[in-house]
């Protein structure tokens, strides 16, 4: 069937006129700079092109299935349209959308060309924009004053530099404020979607002589003023909205309140930093992470003496892909540190020329034994002008450089001390809301067949569990996929005891694979296949000895508290009997026994 472009359409949507149901031609898409998963279309209606039209998230599937090839032509269903940079632009947010002739069916329909008002005017009270009339040749008028960079626009109005408070004055009590603070840091546009619609957000944060807060821009000033802002600039704001702080996104700010930019919000850059501070810091030296609660933020500082290459993972818990970037950050005691960058901070971090790293609010975590991990909220200078920058320069070159450092973030057996299941529960290893790790020499009493297989995700480092869709195919919902095969993959439920007592406790895959001696996909046939072959290898694992790592937690799952304890490794005593046996030796000494008269028996 032959469709014809809706020509005209983009003119009058472009004017603010309603065009129902327009049949349009994509041209192209770009995915957003820093969006993980967010696209721009160019459109045509055959006589015109516009690239403001934003895919609405809920149809980014269509780009990911090849449905919005070039050339494809669909019919508009819903859509709303955003004016941004005050007025001078407006975007289109596609909502619904019917794709009908695909790209590779359909060929490039008339001259289309780029519509003379998406031009951003310079703001005015003039009627808005409309096509040029038909003896100016569509050619924008002569005299008309090109617009100011965006980066140097000023909000409508003037701000009141004589009205000038300190950040820690403000409160919802006085409206008739204005305040000159320094960016501290500039988080990424970030949108979301939901029934009640779609927008996007950006945080920043200011800071002062007297204090810090935070300020968040939604939407319309989202696009208004991210561009304007530069982290470590000076501005004034005026007219914004004050609200109490939620503590769960502010970081290491200490402000009761928090602000929130509306149409009236001004900002002006400022010329004259004088008495505005730089960014503060109150840095723990490497060595005292170890003993610091792990579940705070701390100001840390260090040489990057090596930046791992840029990294994808799927996230389980936000379903979506996460680019992550470890940094091994180095000090003056000899110490070495993994700090995790997320998102942008990953993707333009440089690590040439081991720049000295300074981190204002990193998350502090036992992951790994103890490692640091870059929030949103989190703040990172490279190479600041500051007293431990020249101090950790000078060490590093003529030092620290030609030395081995030891990493705090790398657990190794040696690390781990042995321990009974007695001592264990004496110290109350894991009890105390941090996770702790031991070794233990331990006989298997007992394995629960139950559940211990499930069939997982076969694409890559996902672990999923699928669906089995009855029709030969199985779906993976975090992948959003079906597949042909899957995975087969343990979690085993054993219960292990030394001399002093028992604990049950959870392998995964390969620990429980070590322990029962064959792999997941042959315990899986087996169990399809031949069920008695499939107790019997329940049966040949029990009794059998093996040295255990542990890590154990204690975790509240419908306000009941339990020790979790998981088998982070396991090795047969049987396959090392030497190593066993050197380790009897220390503790026999360790406790003041003489070795030339007992004679070690590991049979």
């Amino acid at each position: 069937m032959d469709h014809k472009l809706t020509s005209g359409a983009i003119a009058t949507m472009l004017q603010g006129g309603k065009v129902e149901d327009a049949v349009l031609q994509v041209m192209s898409h770009k995915k957003v700079a820093g969006d993980t998963d967010r696209y721009r279309l160019l459109i045509s209606d055959g006589c015109h092109m516009n690239s403001l039209a934003m895919l609405g998230t809920q149809l980014t599937h269509m780009i990911h299935e090849n449905q919005l090839a070039p050339n494809t032509i669909i019919r508009l269903n819903r859509y709303v349209a955003n004016t941004v940079q005050g007025g001078a632009k407006k975007v289109f947010i596609l909502l619904d959308l019917t794709v009908l002739v695909p790209g590779a069916e359909a060929k490039k329909i008339g001259n289309p060309v780029a519509y003379s008002s998406t031009a951003a005017p310079p703001p005015a009270p003039a009627p808005a924009a409309a096509p040029a009339p038909p003896h100016s040749n569509g050619g924008p008028p002569a005299a008309r004053p090109a617009p100011k960079p965006a980066a140097f626009a000023p909000s409508a109005g003037a701000v009141n530099v004589q009205n000038v408070v300190p950040i820690a004055h403000l409160t919802p009590y006085a409206n008739k404020w204005t305040i000159k603070a320094r960016v501290t840091s500039k988080g990424d546009v970030r949108t979301w979607s939901n029934a009640r619609g779609e927008g996007k957000l950006f945080s920043f944060e200011l800071l002062d002589e007297s204090g810090d807060i935070r300020c968040t821009a939604f939407k319309e000033q989202c696009d208004k003023f991210y561009d304007m802002l530069e982290v470590n600039k000076v501005y004034y704001l005026s007219r914004a909205t004050l609200k109490p702080a939620n503590k769960q996104y502010c970081g290491t700010i200490t402000h009761d309140f928090e602000l929130t930019l509306n149409h009236d919000s001004q900002i002006e850059p400022c010329g004259d930093d004088a008495g505005i501070p730089g960014m503060q810091f109150n840095f723990v030296p490497i060595t005292e992470l170890q003993t610091m609660d792990k579940t705070g933020l701390v100001d840390v500082i260090g040489i990057c003496k090596q930046a791992g290459d840029l990294d994808r993972i799927m996230s389980r818990k936000m379903n979506k892909e996460l680019t992550k970037r470890d940094l091994k950050l180095v000090d003056q005691s000899n110490l070495e540190v993994t700090l995790t960058l997320w998102g942008s901070q990953a993707e333009s971090f440089d690590g040439s020329g081991n720049p000295v790293v300074a981190v204002k609010g990193a998350k502090l975590s036992d992951f790994n034994g103890c490692s640091l991990s870059g929030l949103s909220s989190s703040k990172i200078r490279l190479n600041p002008e500051i007293d431990e920058t020249f101090k950790l320069k000078g060490w590093f070159e003529n030092e620290g450089i030609n030395l081995e450092s030891m990493s705090i973030s790398k657990r190794t057996d040696r690390l781990v001390k042995f321990k009974t299941f007695a001592e264990a529960k004496l110290e109350n290893i894991g009890a105390g809301g941090e996770a702790g790790y031991y070794s233990v020499c331990a006989t298997v009493l007992q394995l629960k067949s139950e559940n211990c297989l499930y069939q997982s995700c076969p694409n890559g480092d996902c672990k999923k569990k699928v669906l089995d869709q009855q029709d030969g195919t199985f779906r993976c919902e975090k992948c959003n996929q079906a597949f042909q095969e899957f995975r087969w993959r343990l979690l085993v439920q054993m219960n292990v005891a030394d001399m002093t007592g028992n604990q049950w406790v959870t392998a995964f895959q390969e620990t429980a694979e070590s322990v029962m001696g064959v792999s997941a996909d042959e315990l899986g046939r087996l169990r399809d296949s031949d069920m008695e072959a499939f107790m019997q290898v329940f049966s040949r694992a029990n009794f059998k000895q093996f040295n255990m790592t542990l890590r154990a937690k204690m975790e509240t799952y419908n306000d009941e508290s339990r020790m979790r304890v998981v088998v982070s490794s396991a090795t047969a005593v049987s396959s090392d009997l030497e190593a066993h046996k050197r380790r009897l030796q220390e503790e026999i000494t360790a406790l003041g026994g003489r070795l030339d008269s007992v004679k070690m028996s590991v049979d």
